[in-house]
């Protein structure tokens, strides 16, 4: 499959600079095996990068895979399925305990959070997308958490995003989150590193590793909605507590 095409030129979000979201479109423009169907299905432009971010003195942070076709129509990541879990889990912890009502208020709930994925485009079939390219995206989306996110606190979704820690870093870097993976304790306890963008831009991170909440992932699918609301407690996600 070839790297998407367009004529259009969007108009970045106010929330990422404008080099950078001209770099994501570029990155896009040389990338073979974005469903470009799937773009095309709901109008979308597939150079536009779907990055949800949010204020950038929100406390806590959820940092998944890549988006999905819901993700694509509504042009807003962690939507669909498995994004709708996290925001039940929002809902609850801020409305002590009520049911989420309906998809307009799974979409405000998530106003308050930092919203990234290693790679802010839907690749075709769903399939993870490869080291190579996530490699190639993973200085732009660390500039955008080391330099336009003043929050350090991440809930990551699943072992692709948990790693994605790794990626261009230093070797004990990469020892000690795979370390930390093979813990029993890994969806209870949290872990600090250091992310670097390159040109020495760093900056401290702590990571609150999830299972990822897809059904496909039977073993930890029906616990993840437990594991989650004591990831939220961890961090005293309350009413007045959501920003820095």
């Amino acid at each position: 499959m070839n790297p998407p095409k367009t004529s259009s030129v969007a108009t970045p979000s106010p929330a990422i600079p404008t080099p950078i979201h001209a770099r994501f479109r570029e990155l896009a423009a040389q990338t073979e095996g974005i469903d470009v169907e799937v773009y095309q299905r709901f109008g979308k432009d597939p150079l536009e990068p779907i990055l949800g971010l949010g204020p950038d003195d929100s406390r806590v942070g959820f940092f998944g895979r890549d988006p999905g076709r819901d993700e694509v129509q509504h042009g807003e990541p962690f939507i669909g399925a498995g994004g709708q879990l996290v925001r039940r889990a929002l809902y609850r912890a801020l409305h002590a305990g009520k049911l989420l009502p309906d998809f307009a208020a799974s979409r405000e709930i998530g106003r308050d959070f930092y919203w990234a994925n290693t790679v802010p485009y839907k690749p075709f079939g769903n399939k993870a997308w490869s080291t190579r390219i996530k490699q190639r995206f993973q200085p732009s989306v660390a500039r955008l958490l080391i330099e336009q996110w003043r929050g350090d606190s991440l809930i990551t979704l699943g072992r692709e995003a948990f790693l994605w820690f790794g990626l261009l870093q230093s070797r004990e870097t990469r020892e000690k989150l795979d370390a930390f993976w093979l813990r029993e304790d890994r969806f209870s306890e949290a872990i600090s590193i250091t992310l670097a963008a390159g040109d020495g831009v760093a900056r401290e991170f702590r990571l609150y590793p999830l299972p990822h909440p897809s059904p496909l992932n039977a073993s930890w699918y029906g616990r993840f909605p437990g594991l989650l609301d004591a990831r939220l407690q961890q961090l005293n996600v309350a009413p007045g507590t959501l920003r820095r």
